[in-house]
């Protein structure tokens, strides 16, 4: 491995194990859910990255339009020497951030965080080309249960956790992330949060049930990863994508509708379940949020804003947050 590009592994076959516990748990639950974060495995990961290019999804590019005009104004307040980035995938807008740092002449080093180990190995060579002085230290694992093993910065941390990801969290889990990455931060550090904002709700389905179907594809992609990783029998071809939003909850869910009555086995687990025809079962949520939230939120895990930062029409936020005092 070159010199400049450290990568480490915290998963060490665990990852199966913790999707066995995930399908176990979730598909005995009267009302079936599965968490977001098993959509990626190398397909997945690409089928998102197909998402972010479509016309009705906006989080994407919206983010890169605030970027592009802050990053600037973000390295200006952060003086960050390492961009740690948490659910880093193919680090596309990362470039941006790591552009204004290096303009800054604060850069030494990156650290993309991912379980796709895939996405952390390709991004790292590929930025190690790019920026030919930058050190580059990857960690391949679950940024829910690996944020303690995060090596050490040398010196002023910028947390980057960009698309909005935080809204897949349920409000409970969001409270015990963040702070677990208030943990993280020192009194010179900062956390750079990226949020989509409440919005019309016809904008919202349209982002989660794209003409195109690519959602449907990424959604469905779920039953081919616990197929695959687990030997069930789920037919795909049974279940169809569905998105709704919770006016109540202001978040949207993705689920998989089953189309007819039917029984998947999944042996590895012993474990048979039942599917009545029409019962849905929930892949996803993804919370949606006003200034307000974000500081209330922030500000119960010990932290508060530093600069609030969003685009003409409001659709998405980037929020700078520091330890509290």
């Amino acid at each position: 491995m070159d010199r400049q590009i450290t990568i480490e592994s915290h998963l060490h076959g665990d990852a199966a194990r913790t999707l066995a516990d995930d399908v176990r748990d979730g598909l005995t639950r009267p009302f079936k859910e599965l968490p977001p974060k098993h959509f990626y495995d190398s397909r997945g990961a690409a089928l998102f990255d197909q998402i972010c290019e479509l016309p009705e999804y906006y989080p994407t590019r919206t983010e890169r339009l605030i970027l592009e005009q802050r990053a600037d104004d973000i390295a200006a307040l952060t003086g960050a020497t390492e961009l740690l980035e948490l659910g880093s995938g193919s680090a596309v807008k990362t470039r941006i951030i790591l552009d204004a740092l290096s303009r800054a002449g604060t850069l030494r080093r990156y650290v993309p965080v991912d379980v796709t180990e895939a996405a952390v190995r390709a991004c790292s060579e590929e930025l190690a080309e790019e920026y030919p002085m930058l050190l580059l230290h990857g960690v391949i694992g679950d940024f829910e249960r690996h944020l303690t093993l995060i090596p050490d910065p040398p010196g002023p941390r910028l947390v980057a956790f960009l698309g909005g990801t935080i809204g897949n969290f349920q409000p409970a889990e969001r409270q015990v992330f963040l702070q677990a990455v208030a943990q993280l931060l020192g009194p010179e550090d900062h956390l750079l949060l990226g949020t989509d904002l409440v919005k019309d709700r016809a904008r919202l389905l349209a982002a989660y049930d794209d003409s195109a179907g690519v959602t449907a594809q990424f959604n469905l992609n779920l039953l081919h990863v616990i197929n695959r990783e687990l030997g069930a029998d789920f037919d795909p071809a049974d279940f169809e994508h569905v998105a709704i939003y919770d006016e109540q909850q202001e978040w949207i869910e993705m689920r998989l509708r089953a189309k007819r009555e039917l029984t998947v086995e999944i042996p590895s687990l012993a474990l048979t379940v039942p599917f009545a025809a029409g019962e849905e079962m929930r892949t996803e949520i993804s919370a949606k949020f006003t200034a307000g939230r974000v500081a209330g939120e922030l500000a119960t895990a010990g932290l508060e804003p530093a600069a609030w930062m969003t685009d003409d029409a409001q659709l998405f936020a980037l929020t700078l947050a520091r330890v509290a005092g």
